[in-house]
């Protein structure tokens, strides 16, 4: 994945004036036509684990003064959302290095590094690949994207005294929280506390609901490697994934906008705003800052 395309962008404010970092890593749309070549799946069903448009829903970041981070390579390409070698043995035709983590629930899920299916347990390639594919992909795409990212949440820091990062995602429409049947429309996840301040979870799921959302923490969808990872509390550092319900603002047949696509992004800006101005009252009291 060479010269078709950027591998990812950062779409810069002006001047950064908030504490954020807006991250979106899976809604890459750019497809290489030697990946495609390589796949058995058609030019839709490969798309079912993007995070349709969200780049789109949270473009508004920037004009707030927050920087934004976005991938175009596709997750089912090479997935930034995982640690760097999480690989998957039944992939390749060589053995995999001693410092690959094959033991992972992602790895046995076939959703690893470079995953072996899309949604709904659909295979993406029709035979073993050489390791040297998925090494190329990880020095090509992943670990630029991570040093981008590191550098955005360092800088931040470094400006503010502390730092927010929304990881922004979407999920399929069918998903329930387990034991109540309720369809969230968002979730908000912290690694269970780890990541993020409890006062900072809550605002986000209090903005939600006054937007008229339904919203809930951590069930399913707790936060993955890049909120685990870049997530510091004690530090300043606090790491949100947002997960948005892809049925409310696309058609997941046929993956078109749905009509009310460009209200939930409105919705969207005056959480991000709602958000931003939290935090500068909150941070007041360096309640956010380093202990």
């Amino acid at each position: 994945m060479t010269n078709e395309i950027e591998l990812f962008e950062v779409r810069e404010p002006a001047i950064q004036t908030i504490p954020f970092v807006y991250n979106s890593p899976h809604s890459g749309r750019h497809y290489p036509t030697t990946f495609l070549g390589e796949s058995r799946l058609d030019e839709i069903s490969i798309r079912r684990s993007e995070d349709h448009y969200v780049d789109e829903l949270f473009s508004a970041a920037p004009g707030f003064g927050a920087p934004m981070l976005v991938a175009h390579f596709p997750r089912a390409y090479v997935d930034v959302n995982r640690e760097p070698y999480e690989l998957d043995p039944r992939m390749f035709s060589d053995p995999l290095p001693p410092f690959a983590n094959s033991n992972s629930a992602r790895v046995a899920g076939g959703l690893g590094t470079i995953p072996r299916i899309v949604a709904e347990n659909m295979e993406i390639y029709e035979r073993r690949m050489p390791l040297s594919v998925a090494m190329e992909r990880i020095e090509s795409c992943y670990k630029p994207y991570h040093v981008c990212l590191r550098r955005l949440i360092a800088r931040t820091h470094a400006m503010f005294g502390f730092g927010v990062l929304i990881d922004c995602h979407s999920m399929p429409g069918n998903i329930r929280v387990a034991g109540s049947g309720l369809k969230p429309d968002f979730i908000v996840g912290d690694r269970y506390g780890t990541s993020a301040s409890a006062e900072l979870s809550q605002a986000a799921l209090q903005f939600f609901e006054d937007l008229g959302f339904t919203a809930v923490r951590n069930k399913p969808y707790a936060g993955g490697f890049i909120t685990e990872h870049y997530g510091r509390p004690a530090r300043g550092l606090h790491a949100l994934q947002i997960e948005v319900n892809r049925s409310i603002y696309i058609d997941e047949t046929t993956l078109e906008k749905r009509s009310d696509f460009d209200a939930l992004a409105g919705s969207l800006a005056v959480f991000m705003e709602q958000m931003a101005d939290f935090v500068a009252d909150y941070a007041g009291d360096r309640a956010l800052a380093a202990e």
